[in-house]
């Protein structure tokens, strides 16, 4: 999940969490190896839900990257989320170029991009500022391939 800001960082809390309870004492050894068990068949999961939406694994991240705030799940629902997340790759894919993480002019110009696709699909005005900033985030994790870098 290098590539998946939000799975990246759920996973690697999770992983923490666990490492921590062992160096804690809290936890025996099999109940860590339980938990690692546990974290794979999740990940293997978070894996294949993609292909349940129907989504390749850029869309995924844009769509977790919206996913990651549970009332804009329950506002938007599946569906919606789906569409943006789309749009959104495509409007990364026309809108970066190999600079756009220094120059401002560009930076912009994506948040505008962002920001009226968001409020075209009804994505809750009050979650649009974290939904932009993880974004452009989870667009800097992917327009190395993108862009060449």
């Amino acid at each position: 999940f290098s590539r998946n800001v939000v799975k990246s960082r759920q996973f690697s809390e999770m992983l923490k969490k666990t490492l921590n309870a062992y160096h804690n004492r809290a936890v025996t050894s099999q109940e860590v190896i339980e938990e690692m068990m546990r974290q794979a068949r999740d990940i293997r999961d978070a894996r294949q839900r993609g292909e349940r939406l129907g989504l390749n694994e850029q869309e995924v991240a844009f769509y977790d990257a919206l996913a990651d705030n549970e009332s804009a799940v329950r506002a938007m629902k599946d569906p919606k989320l789906r569409i943006i997340a789309q749009e959104l790759v495509s409007a990364m894919r026309k809108n970066t170029s190999v600079d756009w993480t220094i120059r401002a002019s560009v930076q912009a110009r994506i948040r505008l991009a962002v920001r009226k696709i968001l409020k075209a699909h009804g994505f809750p005005p009050d979650l649009q500022d974290s939904a932009v900033k993880l974004v452009l985030e989870q667009a800097e994790t992917l327009c190395r391939d993108w862009t060449g870098e």
